[in-house]
């Protein structure tokens, strides 16, 4: 304690020094609060090993003016070594224990739900995936099952894509077979009738005829290989915009098929398909039609959650042996004449890059396709 002139006066074994000349005890003798932080000045060297308390290199002075009817009166000088960190941390040790605990119980929490829910199931995925890729899919995935929803619906992503590329693997196996034996068959003929033409005591009439059957065979070829190519293009999408029925009956009323071409219904509703796809949709069932002897040729539009296409001809009709093998590639029964069996199979192809569908209604006279076609967003 300090009296108006700075001088110790009491709370020390400095009594009767004076502090006068100290910078924050000059400051509170004026009337204002200060404070200092300065480094230890030792009189003895340090010891080997300081005490928790005692182990700061640094101490706070703080100067504080009395003052009595708006005069300094005295002052109150203090200095402390400011506990050391330790000394801190040991005086709150059970609430830094607790909170260490806490920490690694949320820690442990987490990390015991994320291989529950994400890590587990995300290796049995990989696992699957590993699996379908050396052979087909012998089952789900289950990936789900303990894992969050998003990943459930990753594996049945997953599960759809690989069930599909199995099919179309399966699909183009079937695929090349039948490519293979229908260009066998032709390939062979025209074979053994060069050889036979080569032979120098050949007929003259039947030299002619194994040309003919050359030539012939050769077009059913031509033909064949047309109707690949539309194949291949009607399984990629065309891009457009979206076409109605009176779009696509401008352009088979442009080409002379000898059929009467009837529409009714919502003949404007455009459908998820462009002009040129459903063009050449029509077009083959048109022809089919008009092979098989039909002379009128109705399509009738109905409008629900997909546009229905009914469409009917008077033709000869499919008999009940061949209405399961229609669909089939390369199945027909105009082989003599020219047929390759694709025209259905390009119809299917179209339909399906545009979300859509084809099959055959029983009828008693002639044939009957139905149509189910996605409206135009």
């Amino acid at each position: 304690f300090l009296d108006a002139q700075g001088t110790v006066i009491g709370g020390s074994a400095e009594i009767g020094l004076s502090f006068a000349h100290v910078p924050e005890v000059a400051s509170a003798l004026s009337g204002h609060y200060a404070s200092v932080i300065r480094s230890r000045v030792r009189d003895t060297p340090a010891p080997p090993l300081y005490s928790i308390s005692r182990g700061t290199k640094i101490r706070v002075f703080v100067a504080m003016p009395v003052v009595l009817d708006q005069r300094v009166t005295g002052v109150v000088y203090a200095s402390r070594t400011p506990n050391n960190i330790v000394k801190y941390f040991y005086a709150e040790r059970v609430k830094l224990i607790t909170a260490g605990l806490v920490v690694l119980g949320a820690v442990g929490l987490i990390g015991w739900f994320f291989i529950r829910l994400i890590n587990r199931p995300v290796a049995r995925l990989i696992a699957w995936t590993e699996q379908i890729a050396r052979s087909p899919p012998a089952g789900p995935a289950q990936s789900g099952r303990l894992g969050t929803r998003e990943i459930a619906q990753l594996a049945e992503s997953f599960e759809s894509m690989a069930h599909a590329l199995q099919a179309r693997s399966d699909y183009i196996a079937t695929f090349a077979q039948h490519v293979s034996h229908e260009l066998k068959s032709p390939l062979t003929t025209i074979q053994g009738a060069a050889e036979l033409i080569r032979e120098d005591d050949l007929d003259p009439g039947d030299r002619a005829r194994l040309a003919e059957t050359i030539i012939g065979d050769t077009g059913r070829l031509s033909e064949l290989l047309t109707r690949l190519r539309a194949l291949a293009r009607a399984e990629r999408a065309v891009a457009g915009p979206p076409a109605t029925l009176d779009d696509a009956l401008d352009e088979l009323r442009a080409t002379d098929r000898q059929l009467d071409l009837q529409a009714r219904g919502a003949t404007s509703v455009r459908l998820a398909m462009p002009r040129e796809s459903l063009a050449i949709l029509l077009g083959h069932l048109a022809d089919n039609s008009a092979a098989h002897g039909a002379t009128h040729l109705s399509i009738e539009a109905k409008v629900g959650p997909r546009i229905t296409l009914d469409i009917v001809d008077d033709g000869s009709g499919i008999s009940p042996g061949n209405r399961d093998r229609i669909f089939d590639a390369f199945f027909t029964t105009r082989r003599e004449s020219g047929g390759t069996g694709l025209g259905l199979e390009i119809v299917k192809a179209l339909l399906a890059t545009h979300l859509g569908t084809i099959a055959l209604v029983p009828s008693t006279t002639g044939a009957h396709f139905r149509i189910e076609i996605p409206p135009a967003p």
